[in-house]
């Protein structure tokens, strides 16, 4: 669920995995995530044809998660008080979408 104030995703990096900061833009409106830093960018050997995300390791205060795409990789950091369990399920219904082209606010407004 949404809450009225939500967290801030951070801008450090000028490159993003395609379709990953629409994504992070809904995530971050997600009650108990304080903030989003999308991370560094590398390339990976297999091809991920949809953007996925999955959570990598915990961290103090929070998550690294992985985001790929094609054999494109990018770390992100999520700061949120959630457990493990309820991040993945907030996650979950992003990695589903196969074209960028398609996530917007209007297919995203269910989440």
């Amino acid at each position: 669920m949404a809450q009225e104030e939500s967290g801030r995703l951070v801008w450090n990096h000028s490159t993003h995995i395609d379709g990953l900061i629409p994504v992070l833009k809904k995530l971050v409106n997600y009650r108990g995530i304080r903030t989003i830093t999308p991370g560094a960018l590398s390339r990976a050997k297999s091809n991920t044809p949809k953007l996925r995300l999955r959570i990598s390791v915990p961290l103090v205060g929070g998550f690294k998660v992985i985001a790929r795409k094609g054999k494109s990789v990018q770390e992100v950091f999520i700061v949120t008080d959630l457990p493990q369990t309820e991040l993945q399920q907030a996650i979950a219904p992003f990695s589903k979408f196969c074209n960028p082209a398609k996530i917007n606010e209007k297919s995203l407004s269910d989440f």
